[in-house]
């Protein structure tokens, strides 16, 4: 008889957010919490940032690091002398991204990583002080970028977590560690599809789940994914709702030319915290030198104070809350009001779908990719759960209910059932089955 783990843990490393969850013994999968000053959270924010302390002489000599919700606190606080960085799983499968440096220190992706988790466990406090020695990592069916190098992803991952103490490192798909945890409602054998919509990837498994003794089994049976999810969506509105307001598609004189503003200053926005480092850099002094030759001067002003006064987050804050009031909404008002910048417009829902149109399509192919390698049809899934932030969106639902129809779709759990699927995935008996163990030698 095999022997159930005293504790397992299972951390979901999300594009946006980070969460942890564990067992002990034959109980369930309970999520860690982190207390903050506005009361207790789980879903981590997957946020560094990085300030640095002056001595008497002027000069840097101590670099405080800071981690979830307290880095966006020292950012906000500081923007200017503050090194923030979010999201930045999206560069895990990057051979291009090398490294960064900050304060002349030289950090690698898994430096990052490190810094990050190890600030996430002190966060934790007693829940995760003492670890296990094998952590259930997630990781995506189809890592984020052009180009993605999963091997290289998942080296990077694995130096990381063994920061943290763990000697092993095993990784699941995301997808399968929601299987896991929405297998607890099923009491028959069924065919599931598990959609995972997180910050910079959707994911999809098709996996059977039949009992057997009194137990239940599992069978993968398909996977398939695509990197975009819920920051393309937030792109897409500002692009099409701020950037105009601030400049993007006007033109200024340049002699007796009358030429487009560059469309390289809005590429920043597609991150809020990118745009410190726009602020900081040289094409600042040309966008202020634009002002006084733009066709229409109080955009560019506009765009000026958004970056001297850090209004990047105060964004973010106003994107959000139009996504989701157009979740339940057939129109809803953006309203993004920061210093002496107004932004407010009525959006209707069928407007912002078709800006996300591209995105929609590359979700759809990706659906039925993973119907035609499991070799069914629609009518061969018997349920379909759609959990992460981005399944709240009407059209994304769409897809699945024309394809399979009202009864057949669930959700819940949409922030904590990939981790608590991970920790469940560690009390399996053959855990080759749902997990690959890390390449790395200990």
């Amino acid at each position: 008889m095999t022997s159930v783990p005293q504790t397992t843990i299972g951390i979901d490393f999300g594009t946006t957010n980070t969460v942890v969850s564990m067992t002990h013994g034959d109980g369930p999968a309970t999520l860690v919490r982190f207390p903050t000053t506005g009361g207790e959270i789980f879903a981590f924010r997957s946020a560094l940032s990085f300030h640095a302390v002056m001595g008497a002489n002027g000069r840097p000599n101590e670099l405080v690091t800071e981690a979830g919700p307290w880095a966006i606190e020292a950012y906000v606080e500081d923007p200017l002398e503050t090194r923030f960085i979010q999201s930045f799983k999206t560069f895990a499968a990057s051979a291009a991204f090398t490294e960064t440096k900050i304060l002349n220190k030289r950090y690698l992706f898994e430096d990052l990583l490190a810094d990050f988790l190890l600030k996430l466990k002190a966060h934790g406090g007693p829940a995760m002080e003492t670890l296990p020695p094998r952590v259930i990592v997630g990781r995506p069916v189809t890592f984020a970028g052009g180009n993605p190098d999963e091997t290289l992803a998942l080296a990077r991952y694995e130096a990381g977590f063994r920061r943290l103490g763990f000697t092993d490192v095993r990784y699941a798909y995301e997808p399968v560690g929601a299987a896991f945890f929405f297998a607890r409602q099923l009491r028959q054998d069924a065919t599931v599809l598990v959609a995972d919509f997180g910050g910079g990837t959707s994911d999809f498994s098709i996996v059977r789940f039949e009992r057997h003794a009194g137990k239940l089994r599992s069978t993968a049976l398909a996977r398939s994914g695509v990197g975009v999810a819920g920051d393309a969506f937030d792109y897409r509105i500002i692009d099409q709702l701020v950037s105009p307001e601030l400049g993007k598609g006007s033109l200024y004189k340049a002699f007796d030319n009358r030429l487009p503003i560059p469309q390289r200053y809005y590429t920043a926005f597609a991150r809020w915290d990118q745009l410190a480092l726009l602020r900081a850099s040289k094409d600042m002094r040309d966008i202020r030198a634009l002002e006084r030759t733009a066709m229409e001067p109080e955009k560019i002003a506009r765009l000026i104070e958004v970056l001297d006064d850090n209004h990047g987050y105060a964004l973010y804050r106003a994107v959000s809350a139009l996504k989701e009031a157009l979740s339940s909404q057939d129109e809803a008002t953006f309203r993004f009001e920061a210093g002496s910048v107004l932004i407010e417009k009525t959006v209707r829902r069928t407007d912002f779908e078709g800006w996300i149109a591209p995105e929609l399509k590359a979700i759809e192919t990706a659906v039925d990719q993973a119907l035609e390698r499991s070799g069914l049809g629609p009518d061969g899934v018997d349920r379909v759960f759609l959990t992460g932030g981005s399944s709240f969106v009407p059209a994304v639902r769409q897809i699945f209910l024309r394809r399979f129809g009202t009864a057949k779709i669930e959700s819940g759990g949409e922030f904590e059932s990939i981790a608590s699927g991970l920790a469940l995935i560690g009390r399996e008996p053959d855990l080759d089955l749902w997990s690959e163990k890390a390449r790395l030698p200990v």
